[in-house]
């Protein structure tokens, strides 16, 4: 059974795409970020919130206890390590990074990160008086290496587990909002970012920017796909032309995108997935162990699949209240 955990502003959603049903709902009411599992441990999921902590459920999302012993009420990243599932990183606002051994018992402050030379630079517009970690993205290939998204300021990088940093690099992005890396492309990594997308194939230390097609560069959400048989990836970004119309539902307008190894970028229109006007941007995902071509898309129409990497899409059905239709999506994440 696949499982999709969906988190929407007030709502977290537990689903059943095979089956087109809503497997469980929790965490009514409260502010959540994002969201993160482990595909050998699916029934502990953690969900980050703005204002009441990091939440954990080991039931398969279907109550949560807040984890006591975290530190921060702004939790807007979270990510299990793909080694071990007992190893999670959480990221917060302002920019924190912690790291727990235990399955989220116990939590250890990565400290260092905000001396880096760029952090004078961070800021988060809506509250420029402070910054977060948006995003933690671990390297398949090496338990210790991490990236870290700052949202905004920098795409930073640890080798040794956080015991020390490396600042951003040129070429690098500012605005990070999501990376993806895959088990099958060692060193590559691709990002989605308010200043455009960007990709690696060594580890962040240069970076390359093909935006031809790309025709909105504020970029929200990523995924990737199994490498072809030649190592060329399938790419898919969900992209709006500002803050306003990824974010606003009054005012939104986005676009999912997809670009077959070094080709153009193509916008996925008419293809069964909401998008255009009215749709704020939807967030991407694929579990770790699906068939090539498998996506999934959240966003305030819903949650959407696809089986031929964005060709067809279709919905998945689940329990979806009116209210959504004005919030953005905030995490998602598919485990078989």
């Amino acid at each position: 059974m696949v499982t999709a955990y969906a988190a929407m502003r007030d709502r977290f959603l537990a689903a059943d795409p095979d089956a087109g049903t809503t497997v469980s709902t929790a965490l009514d009411g409260r502010s959540l970020e994002c969201v993160a599992v482990h595909p050998d441990r699916s029934e502990r999921v953690f969900v980050g919130t703005f204002e009441s902590g990091l939440r954990r459920s080991t039931d398969g999302g279907r109550s949560f206890e807040r984890v006591d012993d975290f530190p921060h009420d702004a939790v807007m990243s979270a990510a299990v390590s793909p080694h071990d599932p007992e190893v999670v990183w959480a990221g917060t606002e302002p920019s924190r990074v912690y790291r727990s051994a235990d399955g989220g018992d116990s939590w250890t402050h990565l400290d260092g990160l905000v001396d880096l030379p760029s952090s004078d630079d961070w800021s988060f517009p809506p509250r420029p008086h402070t910054h977060h970690v948006r995003w933690l993205e671990p390297d398949p290939a090496d338990p210790d290496r991490w990236y870290v998204a700052i949202e905004a300021g920098a795409l930073v990088r640890t080798r040794d587990g956080g015991a020390t940093w490396e600042d951003r690099v040129p070429g690098s992005r500012i605005d990070n909002h999501s990376l993806v890396t895959h088990a099958d492309a060692p060193g590559r990594a691709w990002v989605a970012a308010g200043d455009g997308y960007a990709e690696t194939d060594d580890g962040g230390d240069g970076w390359r920017h093909p935006q031809r097609g790309l025709d909105r560069t504020y970029c929200w959400s990523v995924a990737v796909d199994e490498p072809a048989e030649d190592g060329a990836n399938r790419v898919l970004v969900s992209a709006a032309r500002g803050a306003y119309e990824a974010h606003r539902a009054e005012r939104a307008e986005t676009y999912v995108y997809r670009r077959e190894g070094d080709g153009d970028w193509e916008r996925l229109d008419d293809r069964g997935l909401p998008l255009g006007k009215g749709v704020t941007r939807p967030v991407l995902a694929r579990s770790p162990s699906d068939r090539p071509g498998r996506f999934y898309a959240l966003s305030n129409r819903g949650l959407f699949r696809t089986a031929d990497a964005g060709d067809s899409w279709d919905a998945v059905g689940v329990d979806w209240p009116d209210r959504f239709a004005d919030q953005t999506a905030r995490g998602l994440a598919v485990v078989p």
